[in-house]
C-alpha cells in the first residue's frame, strides 16, 4: 500500500472497485430509489417493476421495505425465497454481461431533482472497523439517529453473504468552507463522465465523474486531514477518534453493514488475510452538510388507528412541545418550544404510546405523502404527525457532544431526493 492509500486508510477511507453497468444498459431503468422509500405506497414500486419491464434493474437486487410488510413476506418462506432471488439475481449480473469492467475509482457526483439544481457527492469506501452505532460510542464514524435494532435482521438476511453490494447510504462532512468535494469534482470533470443519467418517477437525474487520479486522492486524503484536525476545537469534545463522518441517510443500512462484518470476522477470526476481505468496508455516498443543494427535511409520523381528537389530546400532555390541528384533516402540526430539535421530547412519547395502546406508527418524508395516506387510510383512521425543519447549523456539534438524536429526526430532501442504487461493489463471493 504506498503513501497515499495509508493516509487515507488512516482516515478510515478506501478507493473502492467501482462496477457499472456496461453502455447498452439503459440506467434510467438501472438506477432505483432507495429501499427504505415509500414504504406506505406499495403503488409506487409496482410502477417502479412497470418501468423496468423485465430490463436489467437495481430493482431486482433489492428488498423494497414496502413489502417487508406485504402478506407472507414479514416472515417465512417468501420473504426467505424473495431474498434467494435477490442473490441469483446478483450472481446472474455477475456472471453475465450486465457489468462493465471493474474501476478503481472514487466518482463524484451531481444529482439535480426539482427541488434543488444541483448537489454534490462522492462515492467512496468507508472502514467499518471505525464505525459504532452505539450510543456511548465516539468513533470516527458516527451515527446520527437511534438505531432500533429490530429494524435489523431482515436487512442482515439480505446482506449476509451478498455478492454484491449497493450504496444507499448518505455520508455527512462538516466543511464550512465547501472546498473539498468541489474540488475534486474539478479534477474528475476533466474527463469524460462515467454515467449520466434522467432517474424514474420525477426524480431528477445524476451524471458521475471517475476520480481516479492520484492527485484527486491526495487531495481528498488532504481535505478530510484538516477537517479531522479541527474536529475537536470545532465541537468542543475531546476523543479518542475525531468526529469526521457523521450519518446523514442510511443508520440502519451502515449498522447493518457493521453487524455483518462482526459477525463474518468472529466466524472467520485467526483467517489470513481476514482485515482485508470486501466486508470490513460499506460503499457510501460522502456529500457536504453545507452543500446549497441539500435540504435538511423533517420525517414525519403516521399514527394508524387512532383519530385526531384523540391523538391532539393525548400530545397535549408532551412536555417541550406545541400542537395544533393541521390544515388538513386528520393532520396534527407539531412544533418544538426548546432550541433543541421536536423529537427529543416526540419520539419517546410515541413509543411508550404506540405500544401500550397497539397502534402502530410508520415514518414519512413529504408532507404531501403524509396527506395522501391519512386521506386513504380505512374510515379515517390515521393521523399524520407533522414536524418542523431541524437545522443544519450546529448539526455536529450536538451529535458531539450528546450523540445520536432519536430516529427518524431528519430527512436530506425529500423522498423523491434519496439516493439511487447505481454504483456497485463485489461483497461475497
Amino acid at each position: 500500500m504506498n503513501d497515499i492509500h495509508t493516509r487515507l486508510a488512516a482516515l478510515g477511507v478506501g478507493i473502492p472497485e467501482i462496477l457499472l453497468p456496461h453502455s447498452g444498459i439503459d440506467l434510467s431503468k438501472w438506477a432505483v430509489i432507495a429501499c427504505d422509500q415509500f414504504t406506505q405506497d406499495i403503488q409506487y414500486w409496482e410502477q417502479v417493476k412497470n418501468t423496468v419491464a423485465g430490463a436489467p434493474s437495481c430493482l431486482n437486487l433489492i428488498f423494497p421495505e414496502a413489502y417487508l410488510e406485504a402478506a407472507g413476506l414479514k416472515d417465512g418462506k417468501d420473504r426467505a425465497a424473495r431474498v434467494r432471488g435477490i442473490r441469483d439475481c446478483m450472481d446472474a449480473y455477475i456472471k453475465g454481461d450486465t457489468f462493465a469492467p471493474p474501476r478503481r475509482c472514487c466518482v463524484y457526483l451531481e444529482r439535480a431533482t426539482s427541488h434543488n439544481p444541483k448537489r454534490r457527492g462522492l462515492v467512496l469506501s468507508l472502514d467499518l472497523e471505525r464505525y459504532d452505532w452505539a450510543p456511548e460510542s465516539r468513533p470516527l464514524i458516527r451515527s446520527t439517529e437511534g438505531t432500533v435494532t429490530e429494524r435489523l435482521p431482515p436487512r442482515i438476511e439480505i446482506r449476509r453473504g451478498a455478492p454484491l453490494e449497493l450504496p444507499h447510504i448518505l455520508i455527512l462532512i462538516d466543511d464550512e468552507e465547501d472546498r473539498l468535494i468541489p474540488s475534486i469534482g474539478e479534477i474528475a470533470g476533466k474527463g469524460a463522465p462515467l454515467y449520466k443519467t434522467p432517474l424514474m418517477m420525477g426524480s431528477g437525474a445524476v451524471s458521475g465523474w471517475a476520480a481516479d487520479t492520484e492527485d484527486a486522492w491526495r487531495l481528498l486524503a488532504d481535505g478530510l486531514q484538516a477537517l479531522a484536525e479541527k474536529a475537536d476545537r470545532r465541537y468542543g469534545t475531546s476523543c479518542e477518534q475525531p468526529f469526521l463522518f457523521a450519518v446523514g441517510d442510511g443508520n440502519h443500512s451502515l449498522a447493518t453493514a457493521k453487524a455483518v462484518w462482526e459477525e463474518y470476522k468472529k466466524a472467520h477470526a485467526g483467517e489470513e488475510g481476514l482485515l482485508q476481505h470486501p466486508a470490513r468496508w460499506a460503499l457510501v455516498e460522502i456529500e457536504n452538510i453545507y452543500d446549497p443543494g441539500i435540504s435538511f427535511e423533517p420525517i414525519h409520523r403516521v399514527i394508524f388507528g387512532i383519530g385526531e381528537k384523540e391523538l391532539l389530546e393525548a400530545l397535549s400532555a408532551v412536555p417541550g412541545i406545541t400542537c395544533q390541528p393541521g390544515a388538513v384533516s386528520n393532520t396534527i402540526r407539531i412544533e418544538s418550544l426548546s432550541p433543541g430539535i421536536v423529537t427529543a421530547a416526540l419520539q419517546p412519547f410515541l413509543d411508550s404510546f404506540v405500544a401500550a395502546r397497539g397502534f402502530s406508527m410508520d415514518y414519512i418524508h413529504g408532507e404531501s405523502e403524509v396527506q395522501r395516506i391519512t386521506a386513504t387510510a380505512h374510515a379515517g383512521a390515521a393521523v399524520g404527525l407533522i414536524l418542523p425543519p431541524v437545522r443544519k447549523d450546529g448539526f455536529f456539534k450536538t451529535v458531539a457532544r450528546h450523540g445520536p438524536l432519536p430516529r427518524k429526526s431528519f430527512s436530506m430532501g425529500e423522498a423523491e431526493e434519496k439516493r439511487f442504487y447505481l454504483e456497485c461493489r463485489k461483497l461475497f463471493l
